[in-house]
């Protein structure tokens, strides 16, 4: 695979809790609109295109963000800033997350997502097809949706959505028992004393994070509670083990079926070891996957539109232009 890397960018200064960075002051704001979807109001991240921009470019281009599991939509303002000025970005908080609402059940489904995505896409762009951008589970999410409405996207950017470790049969005891425990002693997130230990935390999580890009995504990731303190914008109730295997036979059948143009875009990880799948199941995975380019991103770990927003946005707008 071609490796590409920017510049030497720094990590930023990394500094005290009591001495939080400012965060990062985004090129391009975004509005926010809710919109009622299978019975839960879901928020939608919009970066409306520049209007002389637009008419320059002889008309706006709408792309979807679909962001990852534990994230928010807000994660990608660092490359929506770099992305073309007469494109319009839209990106939703998946169920559970951001902004969104959180179901009544005591744990999420997978194909809900899909199913989210279909009435999404129905209400904003109707019988049309769409430009899709995901990362890591929003990208696994938009690799199946293109096998099932292959009608319905004409090209897709999957960041790190590699997928999980294949499940054998016998793994399905011990999971399902899991998942049982899990739904009757509960889980839980921690919570943090301010956005600045969030954005210490992130930091941790990520040590190639800015310590700017930190104190940005703090604000949306870490949400204020009655308490005074600050929690994760995520339902606790996703980290409930799925008990329902991974079968990559399934998800291959399903890839077979895609008529989209694909970028799959990966993080070199620099020696550390790659989330999800490794080397020789992606590729052959990636085998079956009609029309498909592939491009590996240097200096980036599996956030790598945090690490290197710029290489990242360059390979979108080169692809979908």
């Amino acid at each position: 695979m071609p490796s590409r890397s920017e510049g030497a960018t720094g990590d930023g200064v990394r500094c005290a809790s009591d001495a939080p960075p400012q965060p990062y002051v985004p090129r391009r704001s975004s509005e926010s609109r809710f919109v009622e979807i299978r019975g839960l109001r879901y928020h939608l991240r919009h970066w409306p295109a520049d209007p002389r921009a637009a008419q320059a470019a002889g008309g706006e281009r709408r792309v979807h963000l679909l962001h990852g599991w534990m994230d928010v939509s807000a994660s990608f303002q660092f490359v929506v800033d770099l992305l073309p000025a007469h494109w319009t970005l839209i990106a939703p908080d998946w169920r559970g997350f951001g902004l969104s609402a959180r179901t009544a059940a005591d744990c999420y489904w997978f194909p809900d997502y899909l199913a989210d995505l279909d009435r999404l896409l129905d209400e904003l762009l109707p019988g049309e097809s769409v430009d899709l951008v995901g990362h890591s589970m929003g990208g696994n999410l938009a690799t199946l949706y293109a096998g099932l409405r292959p009608a319905r996207v004409r090209r897709l950017v999957n960041l790190e959505g590699t997928g999980l470790e294949g499940a054998v049969p016998e793994q399905a005891p011990l999971r399902y028992r899991e998942w049982l425990d899990q739904l009757r002693d509960g889980v839980g997130l921690r919570d943090y004393p301010s956005r600045a230990a969030v954005a210490q935390r992130l930091m941790r999580n990520n040590p190639r994070l800015r310590a700017d890009y930190a104190a940005f995504l703090a604000g949306h990731w870490g949400l204020p509670t009655s308490g005074g303190r600050f929690a994760p914008a995520g339902d606790p109730a996703h980290r409930i083990v799925n008990p329902i295997l991974y079968r990559v036979d399934e998800i291959t059948e399903i890839w077979r079926l895609i008529e989209a143009d694909v970028l799959w875009v990966l993080a070199e990880h620099g020696g550390e070891r790659r989330r999800f799948v490794q080397e020789p199941a992606y590729r052959q995975r990636l085998s079956v996957i009609r029309s498909l380019s592939r491009e590996t991103v240097a200096g980036a770990g599996h956030m790598l539109h945090h690490d290197q927003p710029a290489v990242v946005a360059a390979l979108i707008e080169e692809f979908l232009s």
